[in-house]
């Protein structure tokens, strides 16, 4: 059985001071999993994919777009998107955050 395991994603890249960092953590048919690293003040513009996916913010402070709503993400925060929903995020600090693409 393949599997992959991280005992802390925290410890896995430090955070960059600019730009937007991403490490595929697993991919295979069904999933894609990224950590993302945000730099304070970096964003990711208003888009969309065709599967869903689901947020989830491990460190910092950000404000996500889901379609016309803001939301504000801190440590703990989890979003589920279904596919096609744009959406958007603006780190306000410093930002570690997972990416799930669920795909058919």
């Amino acid at each position: 059985m393949d599997y992959a395991y991280f005992a802390n994603l925290q410890q896995e890249f430090t955070l960059p001071e600019k730009g937007i960092l991403s490490r595929v953590l697993h991919k295979d048919q069904k999933v894609n999993i990224t950590l993302f690293g945000f730099a304070a003040g970096e964003e990711l513009s208003a888009h969309s994919a065709p599967t869903p996916a689901v947020l989830y913010f491990i460190e910092g402070l950000a404000q996500v777009q889901l379609g016309a709503d803001i939301v504000e993400a801190q440590p703990g925060s989890f979003v589920y998107m279904p596919p096609m929903l744009s959406h958007g995020i603006s780190a306000k600090t410093a930002v570690r955050m997972l990416l799930v693409q669920m795909k058919d």
